[in-house]
């Protein structure tokens, strides 16, 4: 096993939900989804974005896709037009989580 970044297996997609954002993370195949299950756990994200996210990380599991998605609580500064954030919608976590380095 190695370490690499997740960007350079998977591919993610996120918004906002409210003061939340909602990240995506997906692979192409089942023995990647493993390595997202394992490495890519609710402690890891939290720690992850701790600089931006003060609340709860929800992890749901979508293995029919080869999918995990995460719910950022508090991680927006309010939400859309309430926040004084340059990403107020959260669409660069996706990114952001992308450049975790997970054991491969």
């Amino acid at each position: 096993m190695a370490k690499v970044k997740l960007s350079t297996f998977a591919m993610a997609r996120s918004g906002d939900k409210g003061d939340g954002s909602n990240v995506g993370v997906f692979v192409t195949n089942a023995k990647d989804y493993e390595v997202l299950k394992r490495e890519v756990t609710v402690e890891r994200v939290k720690q992850h974005f701790a600089k931006i996210c003060f609340g709860e990380v929800t992890r749901y599991e979508a293995p029919n896709m080869f999918a995990l998605n995460f719910l950022l609580r508090d991680s927006l500064g309010g939400g859309g037009s309430e926040s004084l954030k340059t990403d107020a919608q959260g669409k660069t976590h996706g990114l952001g989580l992308l450049e975790m380095e997970v054991e491969r």
